[in-house]
């Protein structure tokens, strides 16, 4: 009897085992679902391209300077990548073999890079660029957010305004209106029918504002639908001139980037149209890539693109092949771009401003013309 016990209680134990197992793998699944929803913010990303760099100068192996800047992250997914990245490294893989299965929290142009500084001894030099180009990109990505979110919040606070005028204010000031039966004037009609409609209709109006969003976002993140936004946005009159500096200085500093580490040009444009997230100017790099692989001058090439490349770009791109110079041209062109844009996005409140107060002030024009009108044929006809 007690051997029967003893044999049961095992199978019983095995079973319990087997259920932990199962229970623990699929938690490890869910979180790790879940870490790779969350994202590696590009500060991130500097500090430790930066650290790296300084602990290879200072003669620590890779595999330890990747051990000790996962200990220093405090990103949990960034400590899963960079723990399965040096374990890999410890193990004799090299580093940019082992960054490519989180190809797309580093993207190809790190991989690349690195890539080309291990073959060519010069990681620490590689890291150091990429880290001047990765701090430029996050001043220039901050630039543009920090200037765009004054006209986001009035825009939104002009809208939520408006919305708590036609529901609770317009619909006490036109009642009396109504009760009095008098002959309306056209604006009026309107602005109590569009009132009426926000106000009885609420959910209804919410529901299709939603989906009217919803649709808009969807539409726009197809590869149609963006190309035909974006082609839009580029013959904007304030917003495609700041489009088209911003990818031109992220063209010029991507290039320069990658020449200054040794890459093949044509590499080098194919690699930067992958990093652009402007469609027009990807097809126009890969366009250039195969022109240039033909035998195409880079300057001639440019000067095929004047929509989206300036003839600033052009000549200083011929000046760049003539003296041999072009990762250095492309830089004081990146800078160059990258100056005008930071110019822009400091005045771009003061343009903006201008055209929100105008736009508010035909609205509240229109709404006041709609309720005083009425007012002035039934003060008239007493």
């Amino acid at each position: 009897m007690a051997v029967n016990f003893s044999a049961e209680q095992i199978k019983k134990d095995e079973q319990k085992e087997d259920e932990n197992k199962t229970t623990e793998s699929l938690m490890n699944k869910i979180n790790g679902f879940l870490l790779k929803l969350s994202r590696i913010p590009l500060k991130e990303k500097l500090f430790f391209v930066q650290q790296l760099g300084v602990m290879l100068k200072a003669g620590i192996s890779l595999s330890a300077a990747l051990k000790t800047l996962a200990k220093q992250t405090t990103n949990k997914y960034f400590i899963s990548i960079l723990k399965d990245v040096s374990d890999k490294v410890e193990k004799g893989v090299s580093f940019a073999e082992s960054l490519q299965p989180h190809k797309k929290i580093f993207g190809e142009m790190f991989i690349n890079m690195v890539e080309t500084g291990e073959l060519s001894g010069k990681l620490e030099e590689v890291l150091e660029q990429l880290f001047i180009q990765m701090k430029k990109e996050h001043a220039l990505i901050s630039k543009v957010k920090g200037a765009l979110t004054y006209p986001a919040v009035i825009v939104l606070a002009m809208g939520g305004i408006g919305t708590f005028m036609m529901v609770k204010v317009v619909p006490q000031m036109t009642s009396m209106f109504t009760e009095m039966n008098a002959e309306l004037p056209l604006p009026t009609k309107v602005l109590i029918n569009v009132s009426n409609a926000i106000a009885n209709n609420g959910i209804i109006s919410l529901v299709i504002a939603t989906t009217a969003i919803v649709v808009f976002i969807y539409t726009i993140r197809t590869p149609k639908g963006k190309y035909y936004f974006q082609a839009l946005l580029l013959k904007m009159p304030v917003f495609g001139p700041i489009i088209k500096k911003i990818n031109i200085a992220r063209f010029a500093r991507n290039i320069s980037s990658l020449l200054k580490t040794d890459i093949m040009i044509i590499k080098s444009f194919q690699i930067t149209a992958s990093v652009l997230g402007n469609l027009h100017y990807r097809a126009a790099l890969e366009d250039m890539a195969q022109k240039i692989k033909k035998g195409g001058k880079l300057s001639d090439v440019i000067n095929s693109y004047p929509k989206l490349f300036t003839p600033v770009v052009a000549q200083m791109v011929a000046v760049g092949e003539e003296t041999g110079e072009l990762d250095n041209i492309l830089e004081e062109l990146a800078q160059f771009y990258e100056e005008e844009v930071d110019n822009i996005m400091e005045n771009l409140p003061s343009v903006i401003e201008p055209i929100l107060v105008l736009a508010l002030g035909i609205g509240v024009g229109a709404m006041a013309v709609a309720i005083i009108m009425p007012m002035y044929s039934i003060t008239s006809s007493i």
